[in-house]
């Protein structure tokens, strides 16, 4: 497969967030299904959704993220985005800089990108609790974090992974450092199970 048709097949590109050290994809947030419903919930983590302001609200990238959702029912899009992947430099790839898990084809989907990506480490942040049900066919390429729902909130300890937003105590250290990762992998670690990121 070719780069310029793997990218048409998923809707026309891959996301390379400034503050991340890789790839992303984009979905829109609007289309959430649980973080949706928090974005209405004052002192959620999703009250003040970073992906429903600023760039991300621009016509053209509204317009990209909802091709990219469409392009979820492309029989070839586990091909595409495992070409893509694989073409891209470093070894670390972020699902949904903005957006979450559609459905359970949708999970099991990324899961086969996954298979087809060996050589890079995936990290998938998702406040879908179901998700937990299907934890033991996960490939051991990705870590998958679930979202405490409400800032300052414990994560439950029944996930292997998970992450939290804390107004004191960040582990995160994006802060201190531009608001970028710069050398720091502990997303994609699988040896750090909770993860907490500073309110900002």
């Amino acid at each position: 497969m070719k780069t310029n048709e793997a990218l048409k097949i998923i809707g026309g590109s891959l996301s390379k967030p400034s503050k991340m050290p890789g790839w992303s994809i984009g979905l829109p947030a609007k289309e959430c299904k649980t973080g949706g419903k928090l974005q209405a919930v004052k002192g959620s983590v999703c009250y003040d959704c970073y992906a429903l302001k600023g760039c991300y609200v621009f016509k053209v990238v509204q317009d990209a993220q909802y091709r990219r959702l469409a392009a979820l029912q492309d029989p070839q899009w586990v091909t595409a985005m495992a070409h893509l992947i694989n073409s891209k430099k470093p070894d670390v790839f972020r699902w949904h800089d903005s957006g979450d898990v559609q459905d359970l084809d949708h999970l099991q989907k990324i899961y086969e990108v996954c298979r087809l990506t060996p050589a890079k480490r995936h990290w998938l942040p998702t406040r879908e609790a179901w998700i937990k049900n299907h934890l033991d066919s996960k490939p051991d390429n990705l870590v998958i974090r679930f979202s405490a729902p409400m800032v300052n909130q414990r994560a439950p300890e029944s996930w292997p992974h998970s992450s939290e937003v804390v107004e004191a105590g960040a582990t995160c250290p994006a802060a201190s450092q531009n608001n970028e990762c710069k050398d720091c992998r502990q997303c994609w670690d699988p040896e750090v199970k909770t993860i907490k990121y500073g309110k900002h």
